[in-house]
């Protein structure tokens, strides 16, 4: 836990045992580089939070956009959040939804890291 707490202070809760699991398996100069990474890439839930509610105003779907969830996005887009119903579901939800995309990015950036590091120790070898 010490390592999350010393590269990525923001994280509470539910995303903060997630990461740290992950970087309890890196070493201290690959913590440092997931966490560069992750910073640029993860979502706010309150980011998430307020593009939702715009959906009551018209602009339904755009966190879904910015989920990179494009399909849904549109389909909120174009039927107004499914009639505001899903709109307000996912105003409930949103942390839920932030959760669910930054640990599909912290795994993936997480890979990255691990295969970035083992090419490196491979051509070090050679």
């Amino acid at each position: 836990m010490s390592k999350v707490l010393r590269h990525l202070p923001e994280l509470d809760g539910d995303e903060q045992v997630e990461v740290a699991r992950l970087l309890n398996e890196m070493s201290d100069e690959q913590a440092e580089h997931f966490a560069r990474i992750y910073q640029s890439r993860r979502r706010e839930p309150v980011h998430i939070l307020l593009l939702a509610a715009l959906g009551f105003v018209g602009a339904a779907g755009l966190h879904q956009l910015y989920l990179e969830e494009f399909a849904l996005g549109l389909i909120y887009l174009f039927t107004a959040g499914f009639c505001f119903i899903g709109t307000i579901y996912d105003v409930i939800k949103y942390k839920d939804l932030a959760l669910r995309y930054n640990r599909n990015v912290a795994l993936e950036v997480a890979e990255t890291v691990r295969s970035v590091y083992d090419d490196e120790s491979e051509s070090g070898d050679a």
